[in-house]
């Protein structure tokens, strides 16, 4: 009787060169539906909210997990620009990771199927969408034109056909979607089943509401301007964090020329936030930001600004100043926006890439 032939398994994408992040205050189990696609990925965990409570993250992942109290070690005075009980937390795993790509996604997302019922490997279309450029400057009417079966539609210039380097993939989500409070409170029941098989780019001086639930960068590219903000215990707005990380990414993607997806690949979005505790958090959020999206609409970075944490600088400067006037809170957060960019690039420093004191690894 002959042998059966062995194949190899192929080698997951960017295996070494990628982490995932997730914050959470609860156990881990969601990670079992996820083990064929993250198993082979390292995991930055964010422990949110009381240090000493043990977090269980299922066996056989290789991980390392951060709390407060690590944090507060880690970054000593500067960890006051990292929120606390807010999902916001985040950023402080895009702070330690020493990947060049990130994904991060929370903890109630769980593997969705396409119109098939396939498994759809959401990890994998990330990379694909960070791998292939991005058209900022003239819209593709066939979206996105390095996906297989589509083209550059014609009239398009060929100049630009190059397209450039891609900072940003934007996932989206089925079940429940990514809602604000007072459209929750009208639309209780209402669930997304709509699957669009559509990547685009986001053009050139066009804002997006960033959803940080389903989402990967480029963390060499555009990793000092995902600062997800003070939020969560003791600032007045929370469910902001994400949005804010967008918008000023966004303006800092246009001027440096880099792009910005959004599309596929939907995750499974298991459970709608409480929408009277939305309203709570977000409530200054939503009066604040009829003047906070024309801020980044007018928001201009000079010639000099030529790195990522150079824009970053210079836009704090115009929080503080046009910000400022609307709340005390815009200075405060303008001043963690440097704090931010100082952790950056004291934990990213080359003297400094192998001397990271961890957390609590596996």
């Amino acid at each position: 009787m002959a042998e059966r032939a062995v194949y190899p398994t192929p080698t997951p994408l960017l295996k070494d060169e990628l982490d995932i992040v997730i914050p959470t205050i609860r156990n881990l189990d969601f990670l079992e539906m996820w083990r064929p696609f993250f198993q082979p990925y390292h995991l930055i965990i964010v422990q949110d909210g009381d240090p000493s409570k043990t977090i269980n993250v299922p066996e056989g992942f290789d991980y390392e997990l951060y709390n407060r109290n690590d944090i507060n070690r880690i970054l000593g005075p500067k960890a006051s620009c990292i929120s606390f009980k807010d999902s916001a937390c985040r950023c402080f795993g895009y702070l330690v990771s020493k990947k060049k790509y990130v994904y991060t996604i929370d903890d109630d997302c769980f593997v969705a199927k396409d119109p098939s019922g396939k498994d759809i490997n959401a990890l994998e279309q990330h990379i694909k969408n960070l791998l292939s450029p991005s058209t900022p400057f003239f819209f593709n009417t066939l979206y996105d034109p390095y996906r297989n079966g589509a083209d550059f539609v014609r009239g398009y210039p060929f100049s630009l056909r190059e397209g450039v380097p891609t900072a940003v993939s934007h996932g989206l989500w089925l079940n429940i979607p990514d809602y604000d409070a007072p459209t929750q409170l009208v639309k209780p029941l209402e669930r997304n089943t709509r699957y669009v098989d559509a990547v685009m780019s986001i053009p050139k001086g066009t804002l997006f509401p960033m959803c940080g639930m389903n989402l990967a960068f480029n963390r060499e590219l555009i990793g000092p301007a995902m600062y997800f903000g003070l939020m969560g215990d003791g600032q007045p707005i929370g469910r902001y964090d994400d949005m804010w990380a967008g918008w000023c990414t966004k303006v800092i993607c246009d001027h440096l020329g880099f792009g910005v997806k959004t599309g596929l690949p939907y995750i499974y979005h298991s459970k709608a936030s409480n929408p009277f505790v939305n309203l709570k958090k977000e409530y200054k959020g939503i009066y604040w930001q009829e003047e906070l999206i024309p801020f980044f609409q007018s928001a201009a970075l000079p010639k000099d600004c030529n790195t990522v944490q150079k824009c970053y600088i210079e836009l704090s400067k115009q929080v503080r100043a046009k910000l400022g006037k609307i709340d005390e809170y815009f200075i405060k957060l303008a001043d963690a926006m440097v704090t931010w960019i100082e952790a950056w690039d004291e934990l990213n420093s080359s003297g400094n890439s192998g001397e990271l004191a961890n957390g609590t690894g596996k």
